[in-house]
């Protein structure tokens, strides 16, 4: 599977804005799609974001629908998500993951998974 390894959580006040990345090693990055999910505390991992090999199409969760953008460099293996507007209900470890399947369902099996980022957002 791929090596995936997530930057850019950090602690940020409400309102304001990250940018996190996920860079991807050991296999061809261009031959999965990828996806954020997020997982907070007490909460089961939920779907964030996804996005296909060629970066044609995105999918995204209602919950962040117009403040947070999926996009991907195949050229620099790098996967990125642009939070803005961010809420106190947006506080979660963020994790990157990869799937060899078509498409960029958020069902796909995704088979490859980073350590996670932690994203804080303060009142």
């Amino acid at each position: 599977q791929l090596h995936l390894v997530e930057s850019g959580g950090g602690l940020v006040q409400a309102g304001g804005s990250l940018r996190l990345a996920c860079a991807a090693s050991g296999r061809t990055f261009s031959n999965y799609a990828m996806g954020w999910f997020r997982q907070a505390p007490g909460k089961e991992r939920e779907f964030v974001a996804t996005i296909t090999r060629g970066g044609g199409t995105t999918r995204y969760a209602d919950s962040v629908k117009g403040r947070f953008t999926i996009s991907r460099d195949n050229a620099k293996n790098t996967v990125y998500l642009q939070m803005n507007s961010l809420k106190s209900e947006d506080t979660a470890i963020y994790y990157c993951a990869g799937s060899t399947d078509w498409g960029a369902s958020p069902t796909n099996f995704f088979d490859s998974w980073g350590r996670g980022t932690q994203v804080t957002v303060s009142a």
